[in-house]
Order: structure tokens, then sequence, then C-alpha cells
């Protein structure tokens, strides 16, 4: 399956915010956002020109893909999706992709980021209820368990990930049980609860013309 390999930090700064896209660094004095926070290339500096409305619903879309790790193509499915479903379409879009099994795998500590969280789902390392699940967008849903399947419980990466995780720091609709490496989804998410810096009526606005 096709997948970004260029420079992540080039996309937090193109952006104009953190991503969260490397794990640890983006929160220490390494990143390149806090040195840099600029736009990329040697025009980014200068690049201070008011932004239409187009522009802006633009780069909204773009934040959310890369931070979920989409390819258009991708996104625009999860969008028809989210319009077809009932309910507010810009709610629905957020929670499907907070409901990738990467982006839980990552939201519970269990990986430093998404990405690395696709690594280890895609290695077979992580199961869900039971079973081994090898498809990082695969689609959790509330009362679901997710953990490191016993073989794999000695991966330093792992380790190394849930050492950072604070008590009481997880977002309030996930549980997690670090000396089993696993987590539960206690249940479905208002919007309001999810921490995604984001504003999706943007992006519903955009696809609307």
């Amino acid at each position: 399956m096709a997948r970004y390999t260029g420079p992540v930090c080039k996309l937090c700064r193109r952006e104009g915010a953190k991503l969260f896209l490397k794990g640890a660094r983006c929160s220490s004095n390494k990143c390149s956002f806090e040195k840099r926070g600029y736009a990329p290339g040697q025009h980014g500096r200068m690049r201070r020109f008011k932004k239409s409305e187009y522009a802006i619903q633009l780069r909204e879309k773009q934040k959310v893909k890369r931070t979920y790790g989409l390819l258009e193509q991708q996104f625009r499915i999860y969008f028809k999706k989210a319009e077809k479903a009932s309910g507010i379409t810009g709610e629905n879009l957020i929670k499907m992709l907070e409901f990738r099994l990467d982006n839980i795998v990552h939201r519970l500590g269990l990986a430093s980021s998404r990405s690395q969280a696709r690594q280890l789902i895609r290695h077979r390392h992580v199961m869900v209820n039971e079973r081994l699940v090898d498809v990082p967008s695969y689609q959790v849903k509330a009362g679901d368990l997710i953990r490191i399947r016993p073989k794999s419980r000695q991966l330093e990466m792992i380790h190394n990930s849930m050492k950072k995780v604070r008590d009481g720091k997880l977002v309030p609709w996930l549980s997690l049980d670090k000396a089993k490496m696993e987590g539960a989804i206690l249940e479905v998410p208002s919007r309001d609860q999810i921490p995604v810096n984001v504003n999706e009526n943007l992006i519903v606005e955009l696809y609307s013309k």
C-alpha cells in the first residue's frame, strides 16, 4: 500500500502546528518545529500573505490527513462514509479516524506514534478481542479489548513507549492495564473528548463545493 515516506517534521512546519508525528521527539528540545516554526522551503520565512477561504479549508483537511497518516483517496473514502452515517458529518469523520486501530494503539501508549503503531500492527503484535489483527485501519468499537500478544511483550519499543505513559493522562474513554499491556475502549467519546485541534466543519465546507 502506498504511504508517505518523506520527512515528517516538514509536515508539521507546513501546517503551522505540532502534529506529533515522531512520538517523544516532538516533546523534546530536538523538535524541528520548535527550532524552525516557519513553512519549509527557501521562501518559507516570507510566506505571510493573507489566506483565501479555500486555502484555510484545504490546510485544515491536510492537517487531519497528516495527523492520522492518510493519503488523499483514503481520506475521501472516510469522508463519504461520514456523510452517509447518521449524525453530524464532521464529528462522524473525526470519530471514524479516532477508532482506527493504529490510532487507539497510539492513544493507549503502546506505541509512541501512529506510524510506530502501524508497524506493530502489520507485524502481527496486536490483538483485538483475543484475535490477531494486522490491518492498521481496522475499525474498533466500544467494548473492544486491545492487547499486545504474549509473544511480543518483550519488545523494547513497546516498553520504551509505555514508560512515558503517565497515570491519569489517557483520554477518559480509554483504560489501560500496564502490567497486562492491554487497554479497553470504554465508550464512544463526544467530540470534545477527542484531543484533535482541528475545525472539521471547514473540511465539510471544502467537500461541499
